[in-house]
């Protein structure tokens, strides 16, 4: 059942079980307060940049 939606959803409620309710919440918080940089919104400019070269990119097949 690894990678499927029924899996997900018996691993989550294993994971609240063994770590508490509140276990995706502290996971969560960890990651955002991990970050320093200040990603895209520290340097609009490059956030311009990249949005532009990322839409030239075709998602099409030839």
């Amino acid at each position: 059942m690894a990678g499927t939606k029924e899996g997900g959803k018996l691993a989550a409620k294993t994971n609240k079980i063994k770590y508490g309710k509140d276990f995706y919440k502290r996971i969560g918080s960890k990651g955002g307060k991990n970050g320093h940089t200040g990603g895209f919104f520290a340097d609009r400019e490059l956030a311009r940049r990249a949005g532009t070269i990322g839409g030239r990119i075709s998602r099409k097949g030839k």
